[in-house]
């Protein structure tokens, strides 16, 4: 399972870092990646991390402000956003593949099997 924590309520310009940590899921090779949702709407991609390759993705949005990392040891991977906008709230949802993901799936909410529960990032002065 996915359990995903760190959201908050944040002032324009303030930072936050998400957590996701898996566990009970054991595979060779996969993606770990943060989506964001704003309801009624659907998930849209934020950043992911290939774990094998160590490779970093990332939406327009989310370049130069948010930084998708991992810890090995924990089975963890962390979201840094900072100079966060109004525009940025929404629930955070972690998934996992079961597989590493060609570039072009990274981004397809249908491309992952396990998720977790989200959490709420609210940004607003």
């Amino acid at each position: 399972q996915l359990q995903a924590s760190g959201g908050g309520l944040v002032q324009p310009g303030g930072s936050l870092r998400l957590s996701c940590v898996a566990s009970g899921i054991s595979f060779s090779s996969y993606a770990m990646t943060w989506f964001r949702q704003v309801s009624g709407n659907e998930r849209e991609f934020v950043a992911a991390f290939r774990w094998n390759r160590g490779s970093t993705h990332y939406s327009d949005g989310a370049k130069g402000r948010f930084t998708i990392s991992r810890d090995r040891a924990k089975n963890t991977v962390y979201l840094q956003m900072s100079n966060l906008e109004p525009d940025d709230t929404g629930i955070y949802y972690c998934a996992m593949s079961e597989s590493d993901l060609i570039v072009s799936r990274l981004r397809n909410p249908s491309s992952y099997k396990y998720w977790g529960q989200g959490t709420q990032v609210t940004v607003s002065s």
